[in-house]
């Protein structure tokens, strides 16, 4: 996958900074990125239409029944007119969120997260779905008596496996969640990487061993721009091919820190099937809130971030060295978590800023 270039750590680190700390990473060669004017988000016709209204109905409602009972009038007042500021702060704004694990693979917390989803587009936020789907992948490997294979926590993926990965990521796991978006009362346009050479591909170093498991060469992103304009919320599944065709498995994680530098973002999130930083690794009491880049260099040069964690933090930290304001790794297992995050100080994990 991509990784990020760890430097040295300077002497005095410290755990927040509002500064910029953009030479830590340095973007791929040849990666394009789009700041068209069309970024700036504009109250037109389309945003004032009746959707709005619709939209924001459906997924209060949806929000109200997911407690099993009606939340008194006050309460939901109180809750909404709470909120105003985070949603003027956010309105407008393009997020990336990144979704898997714990939160995939629950209904329940699906239903929370499509839920959180929509009732964010409703409000005015621009969001872009990123995912990927390996539980559901193993499971038809299996039932078509093919072995899930894994090198340093990567799939191993030959021919036959790419095949299955394209046909269960875009053709099934992207079109369910593209149904429910729909269903919970917004509007879903599910791709690929492929689509409009959204990602081109390149192969992964270790190919020779992890076979048809890509990095991302590439991002163009134009064309969900008018997607993003008219209200709709893009659905990606993380899969691209390369400049001959051939298709490749990408990281979701990669995929969604990518396309989060080339639309300039004002968030990244991660869901994922941990708290978020922790200042020590078996205590999850001691969660790292906030964290700037200079910060979380230090925690990998002390083993506190190890494992598979590396991979995303890197992919936080590289997305923020090529323009993304903040991203977070928040506990996907947690009901709404997309919400604390956004619409609340104390948050639902850890960010890493600048």
């Amino acid at each position: 996958m991509v990784a990020a270039k760890v430097l040295p750590l300077s002497s005095s680190t410290s755990l927040s900074s509002s500064k910029k700390y953009s030479h830590f990473v340095e973007p791929p060669p040849n990666h394009h990125h789009f700041t068209p004017n069309n970024l700036n988000f504009k109250l037109t016709a389309t945003t004032k239409s009746p959707f709005i209204t619709s939209c924001l109905k459906s997924s209060l409602s949806l929000l109200d029944s997911s407690h099993g009972s009606s939340i008194p009038p006050q309460l939901r007042v109180n809750i909404y007119s709470e909120s105003l500021p985070f949603i003027q702060k956010f309105r407008g704004k393009t997020i990336v969120v990144k979704y898997g694990g714990a939160a995939m693979k629950s209904e329940s917390l699906q239903s929370s997260v499509i839920r959180d989803l929509v009732l964010l587009s409703c409000v005015g936020l621009r969001i872009v779905f990123v995912h990927g789907g390996g539980p559901e992948i193993n499971h038809w490997l299996t039932r078509l008596n093919i072995q899930p294979n894994f090198l340093n926590g990567l799939r191993v993926t030959d021919a036959s496996t790419m095949e299955i990965v394209s046909m269960v990521l875009v053709g099934k796991v992207n079109k369910h969640l593209v149904s429910l978006i729909n269903k919970a009362g917004a509007t879903a346009v599910g791709l690929s990487g492929i689509d409009g050479r959204l990602f081109t591909a390149k192969p992964n170093p270790n190919s020779a061993q992890l076979g048809f498991v890509g990095d991302i060469a590439t991002v163009d992103p134009s064309l969900l721009f008018p997607l993003i304009n008219t209200n709709h919320i893009p659905v990606i599944a993380s899969v691209a091919a390369d400049e001959e065709g051939q298709s490749y498995n990408i990281n979701a994680d990669t995929a969604a820190g990518e396309l989060a530098a080339a639309l300039g973002a004002e968030k990244l999130i991660l869901l994922t099937d941990v708290v978020g930083i922790l200042e020590d690794k078996e205590d999850t009491g001691s969660l790292v809130k906030e964290i700037d880049i200079k910060g979380v260099k230090r925690m990998v040069e002390e083993g506190k971030i190890a494992g598979g964690m590396i991979p995303k933090v890197n992919c936080c930290v590289r997305s923020i060295a090529q323009g993304v304001r903040t991203a977070s790794i928040i506990d996907g297992r947690v009901p709404h978590s997309l919400l604390l995050e956004i619409l609340t100080d104390q948050g639902a994990g850890t960010m890493i800023t600048g």
